[in-house]
């Protein structure tokens, strides 16, 4: 029988070949569906490129990661660390014959009227121009750090050696790194009162009264490049950081007086200087 099948007849019962899966894949390509394949290949692509280079960049932060703000930080925060601050930065200032030029108490904002007493400040008072008015701001111990510089002579003074332009300016600039290094390292804190020592035979009456903005820009970046690390004697500051000084605290340098509101709070009064 199989001989009386005619060719037509063989090719009609002979089965068709099996299609390939790469056939099938290459048909579906160019079929209408290639636009959609094409974006859904585009979108892997680009999903598959992103994790590359984020991998790429963590793997360089992390060989080469941000610089510290400083080389040196206090332990825990509030008040204990800010006296940590106080006794570090204050033994690295030093007068030509090697005496700390000054030593740094860090307490709560209060005044001590008697021996036994002490009364919290509740209220910086800025004096004002006609313009702008007084500007009353309320402080405590939670976002205020006060510091005490004492030369441990007369009424805080310095005690040895003579009273110089260049030994205000080297005050000033401890001040400020005590200032940057309370908002870079103490939460909550928005402004330093800093008493500065009086002169020789004088009483205290002049003060720094830093607030966080006012050092914004030293903030953002290591206080090195700020302040050198190795602190000058008061005749060798550098000409780039007595310009920095200046700049920072110069305007922020107040005559100061106490006050008391009829309810018994204490109101720290701020006198700017002529200009």
């Amino acid at each position: 029988m199989a001989a009386d099948l005619t060719p037509a007849q063989t090719e009609a019962t002979t089965p068709a070949p099996e299609m390939t899966s790469r056939a099938r894949a290459r048909i579906s390509l160019e079929g209408p569906n290639r636009p959609r394949f094409i974006v859904v290949y585009g979108l892997l692509a680009g999903v598959v490129g992103l994790a590359v280079a984020l991998v790429v960049i963590y793997a360089g932060r992390s060989i080469n990661p941000a610089p510290k703000w400083s080389a040196w930080q206090p332990s825990g925060g509030g008040l204990g660390a800010a006296k940590q601050i106080a006794d570090d930065v204050g033994k690295s200032y030093r007068l030509p014959n090697g005496d700390q030029l000054v030593d740094v108490i860090a307490k709560a904002p209060s005044v001590s009227p008697a021996s036994n007493t002490t009364i919290p400040i509740h209220y910086v008072a800025v004096r004002g121009t006609a313009s702008t008015g007084d500007q009353i701001i309320q402080v405590s111990s939670s976002n205020s750090i006060m510091y005490s510089l004492c030369g441990l002579g007369s009424a805080c003074s310095i005690a040895t050696g003579k009273a110089s332009v260049a030994r205000g300016t080297l005050v000033r600039r401890e001040i400020l790194e005590l200032a940057l290094y309370t908002f870079k390292y103490v939460g909550g804190i928005n402004s330093v009162i800093a008493f500065m020592p009086p002169t020789p035979g004088a009483q205290p009456q002049y003060l720094v009264y830093l607030q966080k903005n006012d050092v914004a820009a030293e903030l953002k970046q290591p206080l090195a490049k700020t302040l050198a690390e190795k602190v000058p004697l008061p005749a060798a500051i550098p000409a780039r950081e007595v310009h920095v000084i200046d700049a920072v605290t110069e305007s922020r340098v107040y005559k100061f007086g106490l006050s008391q509101a009829q309810q018994g709070d204490a109101i720290l009064v701020l006198t700017p200087l002529p200009a």
